[in-house]
């Protein structure tokens, strides 16, 4: 099920890469697959990517961090005054 969040959030851009996949540390469980609300991340070779434009449509949740048993994934928030701003919810 996909959730419309176009008007529950605004997106200031500039926030450059802020998530890594450490390839080499991921088993490839798919954990990040699965708890991903905004569909970003593929299997590719048997280890988790993330898609290109992921910056663009990522709402910051850090689940795929925090789920991430491997420890093969980094996040850390966008820079103050990018990322999204919630206006509802």
């Amino acid at each position: 099920m996909k959730i419309d969040v176009k008007n529950l959030m605004e997106r200031i851009p500039g926030t450059g890469d802020f998530i890594q996949v450490d390839q080499e540390r991921c088993i490839g469980c798919g954990r990040c697959l699965i708890i991903c609300i905004m569909n970003l991340w593929k299997m590719k070779d048997g280890v988790a990517s993330l898609v290109d434009d992921y910056q663009s449509k990522c709402v910051e949740c850090g689940g795929c961090y925090q789920i991430c048993e491997a420890d093969a994934i980094k996040f850390r928030y966008p820079a103050g005054g990018t990322g999204i701003v919630y206006k509802q919810g």
